[in-house]
């Protein structure tokens, strides 16, 4: 590994990236969405604390309200949704286009390591999302400016969020270097991410020691302590091995490709 090398190659994806118009209306996209969930459940958190206020009968629920609970949680759980429908526009081109242009072909002919192209490219799109994920801290800063939200469930969220997209990107990199179709790569990254997101959904109707395997293996249950401000080894060990495996499976598309 040759870290020359992959700052080179990280340094080329993001001229690349920012030198396009794709990446800039899907972090568009992504604050569009992202502030209307934001707006609403501020909004509706807004009115139930005004008529718990004013009403009587409602001053226990005021009591009651949390806006960790009603506001930052939600919000975390629809910017992890959205990041996954996002994520695939990111990545679908990072191998994919090398194939269609005949690129690939060169690079790979470069005294380059397999391992520092998919590093490059790997930290260009994980840049490309922290930048993406940055620009939402308006919301918690608005939090914290209108009213007195818990500080560490926050920060605990965010590294949930950065370790969902990190995750995602492997993904999505590893589809990338399947086809030179950058609509199917980003139609496959966005299919697989959403099983791994779905499978949580079956434990209920499964055995037990199978329903803790699908809960182990879906993607978002490990965010979800995250969001509550607890982070357990176990989420990060998963995130991590996610990671590994999926820029593994890229490295060995890539050997194959090299091979041919």
């Amino acid at each position: 590994m040759n870290y020359r090398n992959i700052f080179l190659i990280l340094g080329r994806e993001l001229k690349s990236y920012f030198g396009s118009l794709t990446v800039y209306v899907v972090i568009i996209m992504f604050l569009l969405m992202t502030g209307y969930f934001f707006y609403n459940l501020l909004a509706t958190f807004s009115i139930v604390s005004f008529q718990a206020q004013t009403d009587p009968m409602l001053a226990k629920q005021y009591q009651m309200l949390n806006i960790n609970e009603t506001v930052i949680r939600p919000l975390f759980g629809s910017i992890g949704i959205i990041l996954l429908l996002m994520v695939p526009l990111l990545t679908m081109r990072l191998f994919a286009e090398e194939k269609k242009t005949g690129t690939i072909e060169l690079l790979l002919t470069f005294p380059i390591n397999d391992v520092d192209v998919v590093l490059g490219k790997y930290l260009a799109c994980l840049v490309v999302l922290l930048t993406m994920i940055l620009l939402t801290a308006t919301y918690p800063i608005l939090l914290i400016a209108l009213g007195e939200p818990e500080v560490v469930p926050i920060a605990t969220g965010y590294l949930g969020l950065v370790l969902l997209g990190a995750a995602a990107i492997s993904l999505g990199i590893f589809t990338s270097s399947l086809t030179e179709n950058q609509i199917v790569s980003a139609s496959m990254t966005f299919g697989i991410l959403f099983f791994f997101w779905l499978i949580s959904y079956s434990v209920p109707l499964v055995s037990a020691g199978l329903g803790q395997f699908l809960s182990y293996l879906s993607i978002n249950d490990h965010i979800e302590s995250m969001s509550k401000g607890v982070v357990d080894t176990e989420d990060i060990i998963y995130y991590l091995c996610f990671i590994a495996l999926f820029l593994f499976l890229t490295l060995r598309s890539l050997e194959t490709k090299r091979w041919r």
